[in-house]
């Protein structure tokens, strides 16, 4: 059996960082009106040169430092984006040309928040079946682009950032699952027209009821496949979309949030590139150690959902 290896991880958070306190200037709302509901304190946003690729290759930087592994050692690449910076070429391949990685498969995955899952089980599909060897998956995200900034719904929510992931082929077990899954029929909860003009619309108390059940559905039926309880999860590393959604995963699942990644107050959601994001903070802190088992869990626009079990 081959099995795909987290490597290395890596990072990028623009240098702006907008705190609750400058959305009371725009909107109606107060710091404490957003944190309880919410979760959140602050966000990244990025400025015109934080681009969707600038930020993708600078996480890549650090995570093939972290991996100790070259570019040209990389022989794929996938980025999860719903804001790349142009149509095509895509995301991937323009990271590509930055990186200097030789030519190898490169695309995007669209999946929005759940992209950064939908792209690590295409990785671990191609490391299993021996067409990849050392993937590179990032998530990258500028959603501030996407978003309202007059909308109270969304704008408090959302931040920019990017985070990576390298893998490679091994012969222990490494990622020991994943399960992806969607279902268009929930299609106008949270969506965005192509129209110019467009923003995000999201029906958020909605969308809350859908995550807990769905994500509990799948990470329960990953754990059985591989006859394992909650117990055996080290930390569940979930998309940071609201504290009030993992917290209540969280008591689903019967796991205390002392065992739950949290970067939610400092980042906001930051979309496909929240789970590579929570990760990087989470190993560079000390907090995840290697021979720790991972659930990684996420829920985005389609709707879609996804959830991968790693041995670190």
């Amino acid at each position: 059996m081959i099995y795909s290896h987290i490597k290395g991880t890596g990072g990028y958070l623009p240098k702006r960082i907008v705190p609750n306190t400058e959305l009371e200037t725009k909107i109606e709302t107060t710091h404490e009106w957003i944190v309880e509901r919410t979760g959140i304190k602050q966000r990244h946003i990025a400025n015109p040169e934080e681009t969707t690729v600038f930020m993708g290759v600078e996480a890549a930087k650090k995570a093939l430092e972290s991996a100790g592994i070259k570019p040209q050692e990389i022989d794929m690449v996938i980025v999860a984006t719903c804001t790349p910076d142009i149509i095509f070429p895509s995301t991937a391949c323009l990271i590509q040309q930055a990186l200097d990685i030789p030519p190898c498969i490169a695309f995007d995955v669209q999946a929005v928040c759940s992209g950064f899952i939908y792209a690590l089980s295409v990785a671990d599909q191609f490391v299993r079946t021996g067409a990849a060897k050392r993937p590179l998956v990032i998530g990258s995200e500028v959603m501030s682009r996407i978003i309202d900034w007059k909308d109270r719904r969304t704008c408090i929510l959302f931040g920019d950032g990017a985070g990576a992931l390298v893998l490679e082929a091994n012969s222990s077990p490494g990622i020991l699952s994943s399960a992806i899954s969607a279902d268009g029929r929930y299609k106008d909860i949270l969506y965005l027209n192509s129209s110019p003009g467009s923003y995000m619309q999201m029906q958020g108390n909605a969308l809350f009821r859908l995550a807990v059940n769905m994500l509990d559905q799948i990470a329960n039926k990953v754990l059985s496949e591989h006859h394992l309880s909650v117990s055996d999860i080290d930390w569940l590393v979930p998309h940071q979309a609201n504290i009030r959604i993992i917290q209540a995963m969280a008591e689903k699942l019967g796991l205390p949030m002392e065992k739950v990644v949290l970067t939610l107050g400092e980042q906001g959601n930051t979309s496909a590139a929240s789970i590579p994001l929570a990760l990087d903070v989470a190993i560079r802190e000390g907090k995840i150690q290697r021979g720790q088992r991972l659930l990684f869990e996420a829920i985005g626009g389609g709707l879609t959902w996804g959830t991968a079990l790693v041995n670190y």
